[in-house]
Order: structure tokens, then C-alpha cells, then sequence
């Protein structure tokens, strides 16, 4: 308690008093920023989804003009479906620098920790791999490699078969700025190491490629009928990319 100039006494805060109110803040605090921080998540997951929707619209239009087909993995580095796309998605096909390409990227993909030659991952400019496995039959689990453009309509069940997914972080895993990079070409997936599940996590050929928790317990993935949907990484097996 003091005195003013009028001469009247006015309450004033006590230290013990502020630091009870201090003290209060700092509490609701620690109870909101786990709410505020899964909201966050939350909210890169639907973002993510939305690039990846985009992505299909895109594949669609590259489809439509390309007889039906659409890309999948390219051991050649001539038809790599992010390249391929570039058009679509209102940008020059010459582009070399993908930094300016924000639907290509996942917000959750981490800031932090590096790459294969110990590059930045908050230097990644492609977020998803392609799907680029194909099979010789029904019976066949272990499948291959495929470079051939597929046409959708051969496809069995275009809505339950994926054609594109989050892209794992890690050591093995290139990281691409530009179209320069020798690695562009491994951003696909096409064998039972590249699951989410898998515990390669060393082997830049044969180490998981498909994220294992990039948003909550697994990953968004794009299909081929162009809608897109979170997986548990669990569920996310080679029957969902036979297509036929």
C-alpha cells in the first residue's frame, strides 16, 4: 500500500502477489502448449494432404495428354514424376531450383538432423516418394522395379492402390534442392525395405523411403483415383501398391 500525489491511499501489487500470478501463467501455459502443439501437427497434416490432392489433380492433366499414363520410378532421371509434373502445377518445366515449389514440400518434414554427405534435411524440397513397384502376378510378394509409365485404366482398384507417400528422413536419405542432384531418382519406392515398417534405416538403396511417423502414427498417402488419406504405418503393406 503507498500514497499517491492526492494523498490517498492505493493498493500495489506484493512481490509473493506477482509471483502467484506469475506462477498461474506459467501453469496454463504448461497446459496449452501440448494442445497448441498438436494442433499444429494437425493442421501439417491437412496441409500435407492438400499438397498431395494437388499433386493428383496434376498427375490427372499429365495423364490426359500423355494417353492415360502417368510416371513412376526412373532409373534413367528423364521422366521423374516431380519434374513431369512441374507444368501442371503452374510452374516452367525448365525449373532446376525446387525451393519455390511449396506444394512438393511437407511442413512436417523435420527441420532437423541431416541427410546422406550430412546435408540439412531443413534443406528438403521434395516431400513424397512415388510408387514405382509393379508384380508379376497375384502370388508374387516381392515384386519390382518398374520405369514404365502406367495407364491408369489397366490398374484393378485405382482407389485402394497408392501412388505416392510421405518420404522418410534420415542419414540414408537423399536430400534435394535441385535438379543437379545425382540421387533425384530415389525418390520412389518399389521393394519390402522401402515400408514404413522396415528397419533398414542405412542402406541408401534398400533403407525405408516411405515415412514411418511423419504425421502421428504414420503417413498421408496419395491414390490413384486422386484422393488422398492418412495410414497407420502398419497398415501401410505391399497390398495397397499391387494395383492389379
Amino acid at each position: 500500500m503507498y500514497l499517491n500525489f492526492t494523498g490517498t491511499k492505493k493498493r500495489a501489487f506484493t512481490l509473493i502477489e506477482l509471483l502467484v500470478v506469475i506462477a498461474i501463467i506459467a501453469v496454463l501455459l504448461a497446459i496449452l502448449m501440448p494442445a497448441l502443439g498438436a494442433a499444429k501437427k494437425r493442421v501439417y497434416t491437412v496441409v500435407c494432404l492438400s499438397n498431395q490432392r494437388q499433386i493428383g489433380m496434376a498427375a490427372n492433366l499429365y495423364s490426359n495428354e500423355y494417353n492415360g499414363k502417368v510416371p513412376r520410378g526412373d532409373g534413367s532421371l528423364t521422366l521423374v514424376w516431380f519434374t513431369c509434373f512441374l507444368p501442371y502445377i503452374g510452374q516452367d518445366s525448365s525449373i532446376t531450383d525446387y525451393r519455390q515449389v511449396d506444394i512438393y514440400k511437407c511442413r512436417a518434414f523435420p527441420r532437423t538432423g541431416t541427410g546422406i554427405g550430412g546435408v540439412s534435411n531443413s534443406r528438403q524440397t521434395i516431400g513424397y516418394v512415388v510408387n514405382a513397384w509393379d508384380f508379376q502376378n497375384s502370388s508374387d510378394t516381392t515384386g519390382f522395379e518398374t520405369s514404365v509409365p502406367t495407364k491408369i485404366t489397366k490398374l484393378r482398384l485405382p482407389s485402394t492402390t497408392a501412388y505416392l507417400a510421405d518420404n522418410e528422413a534420415g542419414t540414408w536419405r537423399p536430400v534435394l534442392e535441385n535438379i543437379s542432384n545425382p540421387d533425384r531418382g530415389r525418390f520412389d519406392f518399389f521393394k519390402n525395405d522401402h515400408l514404413p515398417m522396415s528397419t533398414n534405416e542405412s542402406d541408401v538403396t534398400n533403407g525405408r523411403r516411405i515415412a514411418r511417423d511423419r504425421h502421428a502414427d504414420g503417413c498421408n498417402l496419395l491414390f490413384f483415383d486422386w484422393h488422398a488419406e492418412h495410414m497407420k504405418a502398419e497398415d501401410i503393406t505391399t497390398r495397397i501398391f499391387r494395383g492389379r
